[in-house]
């Protein structure tokens, strides 16, 4: 259960978050004031944080400050106004995101799982479209949801992962999956392997945009990505 940080002195707007975060799974600390705040964050760890910017003894950006110093956990700032000098503050110190007050409970849900799928990515090593991959614990999740690889898909996940920059031919894939089946990998083979992992990974597998075809030549990953 990930456990959330809830930085609110309205006593109306934090009872309706707890109720909605706690109705979606979440645990949820509420603490009113910067100097509670800050007490908390010795005592407790959390996956993330939501944090008033206005609170009755100092403000949010210096509750983000010090969750970033100690925590290194997302943000995400909760304002009653759409201030653009606010925002970019906000986000200048550190914050992930921010949504104005009044804000749409399911936006605040999709903004929360956004976040915590970007912390999950990062630490994992490999983010691309929505993809993160752990290669020390052979995890693999699309939109934070575990995606199941037999060990050639992975493998030749693996491959591309390892050589984010390079076009790869379809001879050097047969012979690095060859090599590591102890079988013979075809060609026919080798496409319905990338057929299947793109059907796994792909938001769309027919518009594919991790796995690329380089026409005539093989294949390399798209666009950009994080690794560690």
């Amino acid at each position: 259960m990930k456990k959330i940080f809830l930085v609110e002195d309205d006593k109306a707007i934090a009872k309706n978050l707890m109720r909605l975060l706690q109705s979606e799974g979440f645990a949820v600390t509420h603490v009113s004031t910067q100097k509670e705040a800050v007490r908390m964050l010795a005592e407790s760890r959390f996956d993330m944080a939501l944090v008033d910017i206005s609170l009755p003894d100092g403000n949010g950006f210096a509750v983000c400050t010090e969750i970033k110093q100690t925590q290194h956990i997302p943000v995400i700032f909760l304002t009653a106004s759409g201030d653009e000098a606010s925002v970019v503050t906000g986000l200048n110190m550190g914050a992930d995101d921010y949504i104005t007050k009044p804000f749409r409970p399911r936006e605040l849900i999709a903004r929360i799982g956004a976040a915590l799928r970007k912390t999950e990515c990062r630490s994992a090593g490999f983010e691309r479209n929505g993809l993160c991959v752990d290669t020390g614990s052979g995890i693999v999740k699309k939109n934070g949801k575990e995606v199941f690889l037999s060990a050639l898909e992975y493998r030749l996940l693996l491959i591309f992962i390892n050589n984010p920059q390079n076009i790869i031919t379809r001879d050097r894939l047969l012979d690095e999956l060859w090599d590591a089946a102890g079988e013979f990998v075809n060609n026919n083979t080798l496409t319905v392997y990338i057929k299947r992992l793109r059907e796994k990974i792909e938001d769309d597998p027919a518009k594919p945009q991790i796995i690329l075809t380089v026409h005539g030549t093989g294949y390399r990953l798209g666009g950009s990505y994080v690794t560690e």
